[in-house]
């Protein structure tokens, strides 16, 4: 069975916002909506710092047991079973074309529904929910590394890092109906 845990206390020290509650050069501040502030649930993978709407996560759960599914893609990590359902856990790191985590770090996944099924996106980090104004939204700048533009809205500009906001749907689109339209 899956564990629930706070995102927060999870995040190995490494800070997505300043302590003021401010977010890295933006006007929002840490989950707090403030106007037509968007909030992003905030990870890490391979030290690059991603984001997802926070209305498309249903869950955060801490290092949990994933059954291997036979015959499935790479990227696909297995199944876990969450409070009686099974849960798809996609391997996000293989899913970008990274190298595949190290086996001794413990990963932690992020819940959310597409289609009526739930899936578990694995990450190395979960970080902070932060609230960013729209106007600092950004489409993929042509130096964006092609296997993150591939799956990416667009991003943010942080004041020490660069926020990519990963498309959950497109991450999750195995047979390309979506950027066939």
């Amino acid at each position: 069975m899956a564990n629930k845990t706070n995102a927060k206390a999870r995040t190995k020290g490494k800070d997505t916002a300043k302590a003021d509650g401010k977010a890295d050069g933006q006007n929002g501040k840490a989950a707090r909506p403030s106007g037509d502030a968007t909030d992003y649930v905030t990870f890490v993978i391979a030290g690059q710092l991603f984001g997802i709407p926070v209305l498309k996560v249903q869950d955060v759960l801490a290092a949990c047991e994933v059954t291997r599914i036979p015959l499935a893609p790479p990227e696909i990590a297995g199944a876990l079973n969450l409070r009686g359902r099974i849960v798809t856990a996609l391997d996000v790191r293989l899913r970008l074309g990274l190298p595949q985590a190290n086996g001794a770090a413990e990963r932690m996944s992020i819940v959310v529904e597409q289609s009526g099924e739930l899936y578990s996106l694995m990450v190395d980090e979960v970080g902070e929910v932060l609230s960013l104004d729209p106007k600092g939204f950004q489409r993929n700048p042509p130096t964006l590394d092609a296997r993150f533009r591939e799956y990416s809205n667009g991003i943010f500009r942080l004041k020490e890092r660069l926020l990519v906001v990963l498309d959950v749907d497109g991450l999750l689109d195995y047979e390309g109906t979506s950027k066939a339209a």
